[in-house]
Parts: structure tokens; sequence; C-alpha cells
């Protein structure tokens, strides 16, 4: 062989083994969520995640990501949750409950950070805030309260209800252990009374809200869960049709829905990557305080509004940050 011929050979090897080497060298990370891949959801937990990475420091030349969308489905879950514990990842981002719990089954071990998980002290997922003590922390979403000022928004915006639906499924919203005092309390200080309304499918969230809409003067709030987004379009249209004022999340009066009051997911999913940036780091989930969103966007549909024949009050008009007309 050549001098020239070697060098250049030799050259090639040289560039394809640091390659090599800073492959074998990346952290790998991954990413397990409840919602379509093609769900406004999952994009912003893809951006969100990667644009917090990067201004941390990581990209695609020091850090691996493996992702799997579960759409909702209880079954994908586990397989998910299954592969990607497999993979023995640095650290898996996950979201909503149901796919923490799935990985909770796979590992004790492998840190895991949680976005859009309601209540996690009183799911029994850590037994503190301050102190999670295991391999799991991350970004509560919401507890009791909140549907205490859904309930108070529905009536700001509707003041004729009388009672109101939650919408959720159960294996996906986990809705009875907030179903507490403190709901009750709220829905008792408002004049209304508050029903479960858990649903599996398109047919079941049909009867829900037909169910609702039997006596009038009904309202419904529709618990933040993957299910609830995948069927947005069907609570969207179902609620329409009875004509029953609807709040859940930012998705929905962007759809078509009335309202929503809820934090912002590309800010939780900015901090989890700050999460798994201090575990990759070095830090352990266990000394990570899980922490709850401290903003929240009220965001209104007019045009909702006057097809449902509500006049929305001005005061909450200016208090809204978004006002879709």
């Amino acid at each position: 062989m050549k001098r020239r011929e070697f060098f250049a050979v030799f050259g090639w090897a040289a560039v394809w083994s640091l390659a090599a080497d800073a492959q074998k060298t990346a952290r790998r990370i991954g990413v397990l969520t409840g919602f379509p891949q093609k769900d406004p959801l999952a994009q912003v937990a893809v951006t969100g995640l990667a644009n917090g990475l990067h201004r941390l420091g990581w990209d695609e030349k020091n850090i691996r990501t493996d992702y799997r969308f579960a759409a909702g489905d209880p079954v994908l879950y586990k397989i998910y949750a299954t592969e990607l514990v497999g993979l023995a990842p640095d650290a898996i981002l996950v979201s909503p409950m149901p796919a923490v719990l799935a990985l909770r089954e796979q590992t004790r071990t492998i840190p895991i950070v949680f976005v859009l998980v309601p209540d996690p002290v009183g799911f029994g997922l850590v037994p503190s805030l301050a102190r999670p003590g295991g391999n799991i922390t991350g970004f509560a979403s919401y507890d009791a309260s909140m549907i205490g000022k859904w309930l108070e928004l529905l009536k700001e915006v509707a003041p004729t209800i009388s009672h109101v639906a939650i919408i959720f499924n159960p294996q996906t919203g986990y809705a009875p252990p907030l179903f507490s005092r403190e709901v009750d309390a709220s829905a008792r200080s408002l004049e209304l009374t508050v029903r479960l309304a858990p649903v599996h499918d398109n047919d079941g969230i049909a009867a829900a809200i037909a169910a609702e809409a039997r006596e009038p003067r009904g309202g419904l709030i529709c618990l933040p869960d993957s299910f609830n987004e995948t069927h947005r379009d069907v609570i969207i249209a179902n609620s329409g049709r009875y004509l029953l004022p609807l709040i859940s999340t930012p998705s929905f009066p962007k759809a078509g829905g009335l309202m929503s009051y809820l934090f912002d997911p590309v800010e939780l999913y900015t901090q989890a990557a700050s999460y798994i940036d201090r575990i990759l780091k070095g830090a352990s989930p266990a000394d990570l305080r899980v922490q709850y969103p401290t903003k929240y966007s009220l965001i209104i549909n007019l045009k909702t509004a006057k097809a449902l024949g509500l006049t929305v009050p001005p005061s909450m008009l200016d208090l809204a940050d978004e006002v879709i007309e």
C-alpha cells in the first residue's frame, strides 16, 4: 500500500473510531408518553425536552433519546416500559400516570422523571414532595384544589349550572382519589353536585355526556389525561351537541371546546429537562423535590361560548391569557 493511501485509510479509520467512541460515551435516555406521536402534546414533549436539554449542553453528539408513544393504550404502556428498561438508559422521562406505574413495575433503580401526573403523594408514587426518596421524581400536574378551581370557573361562565360530571378513563385518569372532601366542599360552596363519569371508548363518552344532559343546567370537567386528549374531538362534539359548558386542557378550546385553565406543558417539559440534566450529572432522583406548576393560563373560546348561549363576564375576559374569537 502506498504511503498516501495508508494515511488516507488510517485517517478514515481514526474518524470512524472517534465516532464509535463518541457513540459509546453518549448518554442515553428514554421517553414514554401516553399521547399519539402526531398529537400536539406528544410534540410538546419531544420539542420541549429537546430544547431544554440543548440549552443545557446536550445534543445528538452526547445524548441519545429513545421515544415510545403509547397513544393511551394500557397494553402499550406495559410493552414500551419493558422495552425502554431493557435499553438500560441513564434516565427515563414519562407521562402520564399509567406510564409511570408501568415503569415502576419494571425498575426500581433507573431514574424516572414524570410529567403530567396528578397528586403523586396521594397516589403513592412518592412519600413526600420534598424528599421523594426512591428512583422517581418529577413535575405534578394538579391536585383536588384544581378541580375546585375548575368548578368555580364553570360556575362563573355559566351561573345557572347546578351539576357537573367529571369525564375520565379509570385506566388513565385515576379520578376517584381526587374526588375528596376538598372537591365536595368546593361543590357545596358553589351549590353544585358533582359526579364521576368513567368512560372507556367513544360510545361511553357519548353516553356519559348524554346522561349529564338529561337534567338541565349541567356542565363538564374533562380531566387532563392521555385518553381524553386522544378523544378530544368526540368529547367536544358531544358537549356541543347538548350545549354543555366544558373545561379541560389548553388543546380543547383551541379545537372548539369552551375553555381551559391549566399550566403551560412546554414549561413543564423544559423543567423536566433540567432534572434529566442533573441526574445525568450525578444527582439522585431521591433528592430532587417533586414540583407543582407555579403558573396557570386561562383560555376561553368566545365563539364556542356564543354557540352555547353564554355571555362571558368581562372580568373573566380581562383575566384570560388567550381569547379565541
